[in-house]
């Protein structure tokens, strides 16, 4: 979204003037241009995924996140996705996913992600290569209203593996920080939660079920106009659970760039695939923005935070 368009004064939502354009550029990288010796470390390519699959190193990932087109018709800026009956849509998942799970290391994770529509697709497509650990079910708050239907406001992220007996997951770097709405008490001391001026808190581990997730929208920095952008702070969970630091995480669908932005922040490597050139220069540039800004809404201390318990001055 170049400069051209007016926003609102509070309106936080991503924009690129035509005069950034020229240096973001230089930081994407053009599927014509790899070779066998190109170094594909914390990289954007702007390419197809199915082509751009075939040049890149096998085994190179130690974790893949993937937010694939649902089984839905939607516009993504310079190309369509149609509907599609359910075993055509998972012939379409099998076109790349064999391909996406060759560059996972064998102690190596993915998570796919999917709505209702092509959840039982991803899972049987998902369960044929690598193995289905956990269904992840997030709620998200935004979506239109049905009149002759229930409001659709939940999605899921599948979590798989190649080795179920050796994989990394370290659950102490995904506690939730949760609000004690009636603290217990054991010879007048907090029991198993801790007292603050901010309020009353516990450390929880999480489940496969988040209700502490905003979907990014205009005030919030991070918002871009790609239609189905994901959460920092939901990345952030995956990326924490499944990976180390220093370790390199790829996305085949990059849209807007969340996943690596995300990875830049917590000190991970990165490689994303787009096919948009708009939606690669989005990513650029939140890649340059993340350079200054670590802050992950929602997460704070090591740790994250309910939604709107987080106290103002470590927003």
């Amino acid at each position: 979204m170049t400069d051209t368009n007016t926003r609102a004064g509070r309106n936080r939502t991503l924009t690129i003037s035509t005069d950034e354009i020229p240096s973001l550029e230089k930081d994407i990288m053009q599927e014509r241009d790899i070779t066998a010796e190109t170094p594909l470390t914390d990289r954007i390519i702007n390419g197809d995924a199915m082509k751009t699959l075939d040049l890149l190193p096998d085994g190179f990932a130690d974790l893949i996140i993937i937010d694939p087109p649902y089984n839905l018709s939607k516009d993504f800026n310079s190309a369509r996705f149609a509907a599609m009956t359910a075993d055509r849509y998972e012939a379409y998942l099998r076109t790349w996913f064999g391909k996406v799970c060759s560059k996972l290391k064998p102690d190596g994770s993915l998570y796919m992600c999917g709505d209702w529509r092509c959840s039982c697709s991803q899972q049987k497509v998902i369960g044929e290569r690598l193995h289905i650990l956990n269904r992840i079910t997030w709620q998200r708050e935004k979506g239109r209203g049905a009149k002759a239907n229930w409001k659709n406001s939940m999605e899921d992220i599948w979590f798989a593996v190649r080795d179920r007996r050796n994989y990394h997951f370290d659950i102490d770097a995904v506690k939730v920080r949760r609000r004690v709405i009636a603290p217990y008490r054991t010879n007048g001391r907090p029991k198993d939660w801790e007292e603050t001026e901010d309020g009353n808190f516990r450390m929880t581990c999480p489940s496969n079920f988040w209700d502490d997730i905003s979907v990014p929208f205009w005030s919030m920095p991070e918002n871009t106009d790609h239609p189905t952008q994901k959460p920092e702070k939901l990345i952030a969970k995956l990326i924490l659970a499944s990976s180390a630091p220093g370790d390199m995480v790829f996305d085949p669908f990059a849209g807007s760039g969340t996943t690596c932005v995300v990875a830049k922040k917590l000190c991970r490597h990165y490689l994303g695939i787009e096919a948009d050139r708009e939606y690669c220069l989005w990513a650029a540039k939140r890649l340059q923005m993340a350079e200054h800004d670590k802050t992950i809404q929602g997460y704070s201390g090591g740790c994250f935070w309910e939604r709107n318990t987080l106290p103002k001055e470590r927003r």
